[in-house]
């Protein structure tokens, strides 16, 4: 019997060891952004609202973006995603990216499209140059700035010439190599059981009496 909870102790331990190093392993890094006239800098009056899906896989290095927008004031001129911005979730940044094959011209719609993150073209110049002149350093910089709350969507309309709706891009969840909470609990929930076993062992043992 000890030998059996000598080696369940090993193995458990090991699972639970390891179980924290592969949440480094996350693949896509999931946020949305609540686009609004009132989140437009400075804030607006505009009845328009959208909603954005960002998910950016940092294995494949793409990003892919998806947009539903109504109710605008004007028309669609020039969408951008933004940043970094100084403060978290407020202020302006510069550009980081246009968005090619957004629907223009209209007051509602949808976009769904998918980046190639290691091509120089996926980002705008200036925000390459500012964040080490290479796509793989564009790509970090992007990535830094939608975790710490410094990046936003802004759709440009011809009545808001500097953004009608705007909204930063907010965390989501991480990816699918990171262990579901149930799995680590179960983990601990195992590791548990087996030191109450091994004191009720124990327990047993010293009523038992000696032969």
């Amino acid at each position: 019997m000890k030998f059996l909870l000598t080696s369940f102790y090993l193995a458990a331990t090991t699972i639970v060891a390891i179980a924290p190093a592969s949440q480094s392993q996350a693949a896509i890094l999931s946020f949305t952004a609540d686009l609004t006239g009132p989140n437009q800098s400075p804030p607006n009056t505009s009845p328009g609202t959208g909603t954005a899906l960002l998910a950016l896989d940092n294995i494949a290095n793409t990003l892919r973006l998806q947009v539903t927008f109504s109710g605008l004031v004007g028309n669609t001129t020039n969408p951008h995603i933004h940043g970094p911005t100084t403060v978290a979730f407020t202020g302006t940044g510069g550009v980081v990216t246009g968005l090619p094959n957004f629907p223009l011209g209209v007051k509602s719609g949808s976009y769904d499209n998918l980046f190639d993150l290691t091509q120089n073209s996926s980002y705008n110049t200036d925000f390459r140059t500012a964040s080490g002149g290479t796509a793989a350093s564009a790509q970090a910089a992007l990535t830094s700035s939608l975790e710490a709350g410094t990046a936003y969507l802004n759709i440009h309309s011809a009545t808001f010439i500097d953004g009608e709706i705007s909204g930063f891009f907010l965390p989501v969840a991480q990816s699918t190599s990171v262990p579901e909470p149930s799995y680590t609990l179960g983990l601990f929930g195992t590791l548990g059981a087996g030191l109450i076993l091994k004191r009720k062992i124990k327990i047993q043992s010293s009523k038992s009496p000696l032969k």
